[in-house]
């Protein structure tokens, strides 16, 4: 089924022309004279695109932006005027409209324009459409083959009430993995205690663990639960496991061998029943080689490894994570919700994410606070996120995000073509010109690679 297209002009040329244009493209078009009949015409007809003029008798185009932004908040938007002025244009922004055009339009403008905006729709649906199937298990969000694999696991793992370690890098997840074994487990109404092991200075690990006695210590003025107990009947969760003192490792493994605890300056045991689920960001094979971690307490606690994958073994999960950040931080924020075309999403994508998953979440909370308009766009990208190793040798991003020549080669070759375009203000028979290719092929290559002003 075409997209469906509404032109609200008072200028009865300027709707036959474009109106040819677009139908000539393929696209179900309606031409209306006014604002009072786009207003209805949108409410009736819900066209995916509107061509709407700046000034017109009765409602202006600014005044029919807001009131059709109103009705449907997701509309797009594009306004087209004779002599736009920086103040149309930012409040033209201001109200949402996608993009804003001069007249005389340009026929490869206006083209390149409507492909982007179709674009960015098709990219809207199609992320629609992946939060409908998005696995989510906890925070766990993706339907990447990698995380596909992860969420098979723990649903295998979590009713067992076996131990599970664990391991991954920074920033990838590992307590919502977690989190997820106890939601989906039999203890799910029970405590989840989690411990910190890297944040707790070790002369405090043991008595944060198994608890202490008033006076069994400077500070200790009472009687006091330790993790241990806290959990009783549910799960404890022991982060960053492999940072344990030694001291602490031993009584660890009392406790998992005989499933008592004895607080510091206690004389009696007490029962506890708990699950440990630890993680680590170290790879114990190494701390144990090292002296630093028990052999014996590792193989107590790796009865399922789970390994959860870094962000760049799962890049295809990037715009539903990004989506998925940008609602969840609105709210929490109040901030208004933005949304994020398509070339500034692929070079999120592009990136490397060092601190994974979390490093992830706060450039989309930087981005939702500090980008430039409605919509985050690529400049947005670049000057708020930076760089990433690799980036400033290839101008490609990484070259871990290639895995054939022909991306590289697809990749390089919008690079140049942006580059071009920029140089030439985006005047696209100049840059044709300039760069000894036909006209028609460079219009091709720009819809191909969705190229627009002001990205990039």
């Amino acid at each position: 089924m075409s997209r469906r297209v509404l032109i609200v002009d008072d200028e009865s040329g300027i709707r036959a022309a474009l109106a040819q244009l677009l139908e000539y493209e393929g696209y179900d078009v309606k031409a209306v004279a006014s604002g009072h009949e786009g207003l209805a015409s949108y409410e009736q007809w819900r066209p995916q695109l509107v061509f709407l003029d700046v000034k017109m008798e009765g409602i202006d185009g600014l005044e029919t932006l807001k009131r059709i932004r109103a009705l449907d908040p997701a509309a797009v938007v594009v306004m087209i005027s004779g002599h736009a002025t920086i103040q149309d244009a930012v409040g033209a922004t201001h109200l949402g409209a996608y993009d804003i055009l001069e007249k005389p339009l340009d026929t490869d403008r206006i083209l390149v324009t409507l492909r982007n905006a179709i674009g960015h729709l098709d990219l809207r649906e199609e992320n629609a459409r992946l939060r409908q199937s998005v696995e989510r298990h906890g925070e766990i969000v993706g339907a990447s083959e990698a995380v596909r694999g992860l969420v098979q696991q723990i649903e295998r793992v979590a009713a067992t009430g076996a131990r599970v370690l664990i391991t991954g890098e920074n920033g990838t997840g590992k307590e919502l993995v977690a989190r997820a074994l106890h939601a989906q487990s039999g203890k799910a109404k029970a405590p989840f205690v989690e411990v910190n092991c890297a944040a707790i200075p070790s002369e405090l690990i043991e008595s944060e663990l198994f608890g202490h006695m008033k006076g069994s210590f400077t500070g200790a003025i009472q009687d006091r639960a330790g993790k241990f107990e806290q959990a009783d009947g549910g799960t404890l969760f022991l982060d960053e496991i492999g940072d344990m003192s030694l001291a602490a490792q031993a009584k660890v493994l009392r406790v998992l061998q005989e499933g008592e605890v004895t607080r510091i300056g206690g004389a009696k045991s007490r029962k506890v029943d708990v699950r440990i689920i630890a993680a680590t960001n170290k790879r114990l094979d190494e701390e144990i080689a090292a002296g630093r971690f028990r052999e014996d307490l590792y193989y107590r606690l790796n009865v399922v490894p789970i390994t959860v994958p870094p962000l760049r073994e799962r890049r295809e999960d990037i715009p539903m994570l990004v989506q998925h950040f940008l609602e969840r931080l609105s709210k929490e924020s109040g901030l208004p919700l933005r949304t994020v075309d398509d070339e500034a999403m692929a070079r999120l994508a592009s990136l490397e994410w060092q601190g994974n998953i979390r490093e992830l979440r706060n450039t989309v909370e930087r981005l939702l606070i500090l980008a430039s308009g409605p919509r985050i766009v690529r400049t947005d990208v670049d000057r708020l996120v930076g760089t990433r190793a690799g980036d400033a040798t290839t101008g490609l991003g990484s070259l871990d995000a290639f895995t054939t020549y022909e991306e590289f080669k697809l990749a390089a070759e919008r690079a140049f073509l942006t580059a071009k375009l920029k140089q030439h203000d985006w005047n696209v028979a100049e840059t044709a010109r300039a760069i000894d290719m036909p006209r028609s092929n460079l219009y091709k290559k720009i819809e191909r690679h969705g190229l627009a002003r002001g990205q990039g």
